[in-house]
């Protein structure tokens, strides 16, 4: 009965956990304003027939705040590579000099941070309603295992711990998008 109810409490907190990550990740794909190499995470090069991250054929940098640079390992992906970063749809216009790839990151407008903003608070949303999934999951686990015998007093400090998990993803959540929001209005 205890394993099982370790094992219940276990897996809401991976879940809660994976929603973390994705939002990390989400809001790494939002940008702010800010040159950043993993804005160009998403993106894949035809290399020889097959689909390879960018920063697998070639080296990333940010010269300065408003610059992304790509140094191509092969003279010969240049190309292939602005084309990737164009299909991308990312807002980039990639410049090259037939050495190295440059993206200017333009400055965001006020309408634009705000839209971010919005999208952000959204991701946000998301990551919470996977938490409260997660929550509601578990607490159903707690009330089959009451039903089969487990204490009363156990399931109850249970669903209190499951309870401490959530509060504490959610302020996780929250602390994530106040940080991503200051990001995007800090002009």
């Amino acid at each position: 009965m205890e394993e099982e109810l370790e094992l219940i409490l276990g897996v809401c907190n991976e879940k809660m956990e994976a929603a973390i990550d994705h939002l990390e990740s989400e809001l790494v794909h939002i940008r702010a304003g800010k040159a950043s190499t993993r804005m160009l995470d998403g993106v894949t090069v035809d290399y020889y027939g097959s689909a390879t991250p960018i920063n697998q054929v070639s080296n990333l940098s940010t010269p300065d705040a408003r610059t992304i640079a790509i140094q191509p390992w092969e003279k010969s992906m240049i190309a292939p590579i602005e084309k990737a970063i164009l299909n991308a749809n990312l807002g980039f216009n990639p410049e090259n000099n037939g050495e190295i790839i440059r993206i200017n990151v333009p400055p965001l407008t006020e309408e634009r941070r705000r839209d971010l903003s919005k999208q952000v608070n959204q991701e946000g949303e998301k990551a919470r309603i996977s938490i409260r999934s997660a929550r509601k999951e578990a607490n159903e686990g707690l009330k089959k295992l009451l039903k089969d015998g487990l204490s009363e007093d156990r399931q109850k400090d249970a669903e209190a711990d499951v309870q401490k998990m959530t509060d504490g993803f959610g302020k996780k959540v929250e602390g994530l998008l106040e940080d991503k929001n200051q990001e995007i209005l800090t002009i």
